[in-house]
C-alpha cells in the first residue's frame, strides 16, 4: 500500500501545494510507524519516508528536517536489519534532495560516524554507500558550512574506534581536496587529533593519516603567509616528545618546516621546542631519521637569535604573540602538557587557543626572545646526568651562541649557570669539555661581564696593577670556606672581565676537591684555556691565587702541573719566549709572580730560573736544597727536570754550555743537580752532558769587572733576588712544618689503631 498509493497521494498534495497535508503524512509515518514499538511498523515507516521523499522530488528540501530526524533515530535501533533499512531510507532521501541536505550535514555526519563503527557488515556497507553519496554532494557544492562543521569534527576526531577514525580521516581528505573549502584555516583545531590518530594500531589508518598530514604540510609550504603557525607550535612540541616513532618523526618534520617558514614567529616557543628537540640529538642509529631532523630544527632555531635580541628593553617588549611562560611556567614538557586543557582525556584545542589568545596570521607580529625560558631548559638538561653526549654538546653550543648574540641578557643568568658549567668540566667526553671551556672562556672575556663594585675595605693588602678587577660581591661568599685568603682583587688582566678571576678561583677549587680531575684532565683543561684566553693572564692569576692557598700539598701539586704545561706545551710557546728574555716590565712582573707561587715546589722553582736564564739564582736555590728534607718525591722531580733539560725546550740552555766563560753559574747549577741525584739513569744522563762542556778549567767565576752578559741582564731588570730567595726559604719552612704536622697526626692515628 505504501509503495503504490503513498507516492501518488503525496504527488497530488504537491500539485495542490498543500504543505499542511504533506507534513501531516510525514508526521504519521514518523510517529506512528518509524518510531513505533513494533519492528515491522518501524520498517514500514522507513520505507514510507523514503517513498515520500521520492514523491516530493525537488520539493523534498522543504521537509528534510521532518524526513531525516526519525530515520536518524532508527540508526540506534537494536535490530541490525532496521539499521540497514534506515541507511537505505536516508540514502534515498539524500539522493533526491542533493545539495538541500547540506544545512543538515552535521546531524548526517554524526549519524554516519556512529554507523561507521557498526558491527554488522550489511549496515556498515549501507553506511559506506550513503557516505560516498554525501561526499559527492559536498565536493560538487560551494555552500558547505565549514565553520559550523569544525566543532563536530574536533569532537569526533578524538574517537578511539578504528572505523570511526578511518571515517574521520576520509572526510578530512575529501574536504582538503575541495578547492572552495579552506580547511587549512582550521588546522589548529584538528592537528592534535590527527597526530593521535597517527598512533593507531592499524597500518591502513596510520597510512591514511600520514597522507592527510602530508597534504596539509604541502599546503602550508605553498601558502605560509596564511598559516597560523603560532597556534600549532605547542601542539607540535607535545607530539615531538611522543613515544611512538612515527608520531615523533612526523611532528619533528613539521617543526622543521615551521621554524624555516615562520622564522622568528617561533621564537616565543623556543624553550618548548628545545625541550623536545635536544634529547633527540643523542638518539642512536635506530632513530637516525628523527635525530637528523631534530638537528636541523636545532640549527635553524639557533639562527633565529640575533644581536638585536640583546638590545630590546623589557619595557619595549610588547608582543602580539604571547610570550612563552616565565621561568617558572616555561614549557619544560611533559609537565606543561599535563596542565593543558582537556576534554575526555584529550587535548582541548579550543580552550588552548583561547587561553593563548593567538592573533591572526595576517596581523603584524613583533617577537622578542624569552631568554629566561631557554636558559632554564638548557640548565635543566645540563643537570640531567642521563642525557647523551650530543645533547650536552648542543646545550653548550646554545649557551655559547647566546653569550655571543645576547651577552648583556645572558650575564643575568651567569651566576646560576656558573656552578653547573664548572661541574661539566668533569664530563667523560673531551668534546663536551672543549665546548664547556668555550662557554666559560666567553664568560671570562666578554665585555658584558665587567662588573663594577666598591673597592674592598677590609684592610687586606693588595698589589697595584694596571687594571684592578674585583671579584663580583656575590662570589666573595663562596671564597670564605675555600681556604684561599686575600683574593679580593685580581692580577693585571686587561683583556678579561670580573668573571675571569672568579673562574680561575673556582677552577682551582675544583682541582683541589677533585684530584682525579687534576690528574686526568688538568693539563688538557689549562692548555685549552690558554688557546681560548690570554695565557699570561691565566698563569698570572693562578699563581696569584696559589700564593694564598692554605692547602700546601695541593699548591705544590698544582704548581708542578702548571710548570710542566709551561715548559712542554706548544700552546705556551709565546709565553716561554716572553719569559726567556725578561726584556719588558710585564715579563719581569710575570716572572716574580710565578716565582712566588713556584716556591711551593723547589724543583719547579729551579726550572723556572732555567727557563728565564736566571742561572746564578738557580745556583743559589740549589745551595739551599741542602737544608731541605730530601724525599723520594723530591728526587723524582729532580730526575724529571734532568729529562726536561734534554728536551727541545732547553736547546738554548745546552748551547750556552759552550760559553763556559759567560755562563759559570749555569754549569755550577747543573753540577749541583748532579750532586743531589743518586747513582741513577738521570745521574748518568746529566753527567754525560756535563762531560761535553769544553775545558772545565774555565768554569771559575769571573771577577766583578767582567760580569757575564746574562748576569748583566738580570741585574738591569731591577729584580730583588735576595728578597725572592728569602721568600723561597719562608715557603719551604711552611711546607716543612706542614709535613711534620701530617706526620704527627699519622703517628697519633697509628697509636689509636694499636690501642
Amino acid at each position: 500500500v505504501l509503495s503504490s498509493s503513498l507516492p501518488r497521494l503525496v504527488r497530488e498534495f504537491v500539485a495542490q501545494n498543500n504543505t499542511s497535508q504533506i507534513k501531516h503524512v510525514i508526521q504519521i509515518l514518523s510517529q506512528e510507524f518509524a518510531l513505533s514499538q513494533h519492528p515491522h511498523s518501524r520498517k514500514g515507516g522507513l520505507i514510507g519516508l523514503a517513498a515520500c521523499s521520492i514523491a516530493l522530488g525537488k520539493d523534498s528540501g522543504l521537509y528534510l528536517k521532518e524526513l531525516i530526524e526519525p530515520v536518524l533515530t532508527c540508526f540506534n535501533d537494536a535490530d541490525s536489519r532496521l539499521r540497514y533499512y534506515a541507511c537505505e531510507a536516508l540514502y534515498n532521501i539524500v539522493k533526491v534532495a542533493r545539495g538541500s541536505v547540506l544545512p543538515h550535514f552535521n546531524v548526517l555526519f554524526d549519524g554516519l560516524s556512529k554507523l561507521a563503527a557498526d558491527p554488522d557488515p550489511n549496515v556498515k556497507s549501507g553506511s559506506e554507500l550513503l557516505d560516498r553519496l554525501l561526499k559527492d554532494i559536498v565536493t560538487e557544492s560551494n555552500q558547505f558550512d565549514l565553520v559550523g562543521f569544525i566543532p563536530l569534527l574536533r569532537e569526533r576526531i578524538y574517537s578511539n574506534n578504528q572505523y570511526a577514525r578511518q571515517f574521520i580521516i576520509s572526510w578530512i581528505l575529501v574536504l582538503e581536496s575541495v578547492p572552495d573549502i579552506n580547511l587549512l584555516d582550521y588546522l589548529p583545531e584538528i592537528l592534535d587529533g590527527l597526530f593521535q590518530i597517527l598512533g593507531d594500531n592499524s597500518k591502513e589508518i596510520r597510512k591514511m593519516c600520514e597522507v592527510a598530514l602530508g597534504e596539509f604540510l604541502k599546503e602550508i609550504k605553498k601558502n605560509p603567509s596564511s598559516v597560523k603557525f603560532a597556534e600549532m607550535a605547542n601542539i607540535l612540541v607535545i607530539h615531538c616528545q611522543a613515544a611512538d616513532d612515527l608520531i615523533q618523526l612526523t611532528a619533528m618534520c613539521w617543526m622543521r618546516e615551521f621554524i624555516q617558514l615562520a622564522g622568528r614567529v617561533m621564537l616565543p616557543y623556543s624553550s618548548g621546542i628545545l625541550t623536545a628537540v635536544l634529547p633527540c640529538l643523542s638518539y642512536d642509529d635506530r632513530k637516525k631519521n628523527i635525530k637528523e631532523v631534530a638537528n636541523v630544527c636545532n640549527q635553524s632555531l639557533m639562527k633565529l637569535v640575533i644581536p638585536e635580541d640583546d638590545e630590546m628593553e623589557e619595557a619595549k617588549q610588547s608582543m602580539t604573540i604571547p610570550a612563552e611562560p616565565t621561568s617558572e611556567e616555561s614549557l619544560s614538557k611533559p609537565e606543561a602538557a599535563s596542565n593543558l586543557p582537556t576534554v575526555g582525556g584529550e587535548l582541548d584545542i579550543t580552550a588552548l587557543n583561547q587561553s593563548l589568545s593567538f592573533p591572526c596570521s595576517s596581523e603584524r607580529i613583533q617577537v622578542s626572545l624569552n631568554l629566561d625560558g631557554i636558559v632554564q631548559v638548557l640548565d635543566c638538561h645540563l643537570h640531567d646526568t642521563s642525557i647523551g653526549m650530543m645533547t650536552r654538546i648542543a646545550v653548550l653550543k646554545w649557551l655559547y651562541h647566546l653569550y655571543i648574540k645576547t651577552p648583556r641578557k645572558m650575564f643575568r643568568h651567569t651566576d646560576s649557570l656558573f656552578p653547573i658549567l664548572l661541574r661539566t668540566l668533569s664530563d667523560e667526553s673531551d668534546e663536551v669539555i672543549l665546548k664547556d671551556l668555550e662557554v666559560l672562556a666567553e664568560i671570562a672575556s666578554s665585555p658584558a661581564g665587567q662588573t663594577e663594585g666598591p673597592t674592598p675595605s677590609d684592610g687586606s693588602e693588595t698589589r697595584p696593577s694596571p687594571v684592578e678587577l674585583h671579584v663580583p660581591a656575590r662570589a666573595m661568599g663562596q671564597l670564605s670556606s675555600s681556604g684561599m685568603k686575600g683574593l679580593e682583587c685580581s692580577p693585571s688582566t686587561p683583556t678579561m672581565n670580573s668573571y675571569f678571576y672568579k673562574f680561575m678561583i673556582n677552577l682551582l677549587k675544583r682541582f683541589s676537591s677533585e684530584r682525579k680531575l687534576l690528574e686526568n684532565r688538568g693539563a688538557f683543561i689549562i692548555r685549552q684555556l690558554c688557546l681560548l684566553l690570554n695565557a699570561e693572564n691565566i698563569f698570572h692569576s693562578m699563581a696569584d691565587i696559589l700564593l694564598r692557598e692554605e692547602d700546601l700539598k695541593f699548591a705544590s701539586t698544582m704548581v708542578h702541573t702548571l710548570n710542566t704545561i709551561l715548559l712542554t706545551s706548544s700552546e705556551l710557546f709565546q709565553l716561554r719566549n716572553q719569559l726567556k728574555d725578561l726584556k719588558t716590565p710585564e715579563s719581569r712582573n710575570l716572572f716574580c709572580c710565578l716565582y712566588r707561587s713556584w716556591c711551593h715546589n723547589p724543583v719547579t722553582t729551579v726550572s723556572l730560573c732555567f727557563l728565564t736564564q736566571n742561572y746564578k739564582h738557580a745556583y743559589d736555590l740549589i745551595q739551599k736544597f741542602g737544608d731541605l728534607e730530601v724525599t723520594v718525591d723530591f728526587l723524582t722531580e729532580v730526575d724529571k727536570l734532568v729529562q726536561l733539560i734534554e728536551c727541545p725546550i732547553f736547546t738554548y740552555l745546552r748551547l750556552q754550555l759552550l760559553d763556559v766563560k759567560n755562563n759559570p753559574y749555569l754549569i755550577k747549577a747543573l753540577y749541583g743537580l748532579l750532586m743531589l741525584l743518586p747513582q741513577s739513569s738521570a745521574f748518568q744522563l746529566l753527567s754525560h752532558r756535563l762531560q761535553c762542556v769544553p775545558n772545565p778549567e774555565l768554569m771559575q767565576t769571573t771577577d766583578s769587572t767582567k760580569v757575564s752578559t746574562s748576569f748583566k741582564r738580570t741585574t738591569a731588570s731591577n729584580i730583588d733576588y735576595t728578597e725572592l730567595l728569602q721568600h723561597f726559604e719562608k715557603v719551604q719552612n711552611k711546607h716543612l712544618e706542614a709535613r711534620h704536622q701530617r706526620a704527627g697526626r699519622a703517628e697519633q692515628l697509628d697509636r689509636r689503631v694499636v690501642l
